[in-house]
């Protein structure tokens, strides 16, 4: 069982790489894209991120699934984290949203947004981190 434990903290580690990350992207896309800079590369590499973190998702998921079956359904941190992992599922389908309109052209909100719009998962990951350690209930 713990070699489940290794390989879903690796693949979460990997999601969250990807979730901190593609925002940023966006930052550079509508920075460089006022500027009048080219920002296709930009594009193809928010394209190829989503898709990775996506693999990492599914995986993270189900190896918690895995563990989940393995360990049992046990205490109510489990139901808090789990909460604050939907929230983290929704914030990865909200990434999908920008990119989207980055494909599409009209990715129209602003650098600053996105700066804030990164802080997000952080605020949503410091609760799943606490609630895994600590077990307060």
């Amino acid at each position: 069982m713990l070699w489940y434990k290794t390989f879903h903290i690796l693949a979460m580690t990997s999601w969250m790489a990807g979730i901190f990350y593609l925002p940023r992207i966006f930052v550079h896309f509508v920075e460089g894209r006022e500027a009048g800079e080219d920002v296709a590369r930009l594009e193809i590499m928010a394209r190829k991120l989503y898709g990775f973190m996506t693999i990492m998702a599914v995986f993270t998921l189900a190896l918690g699934l895995w563990l989940w079956l393995g360990y049992g359904f046990g205490g109510g941190w489990l139901h808090a984290k789990l909460f604050f992992v939907a929230l983290l599922i929704g914030y990865h389908f909200w990434c999908r949203c920008y990119l989207k309109r980055m494909q599409a052209g009209t990715l129209t909100n602003s650098g600053l947004y996105f700066r804030l719009f990164n802080e997000l998962p952080l605020l949503i990951f410091i609760p799943i981190l606490i609630f895994v350690v600590t077990k307060p209930f």
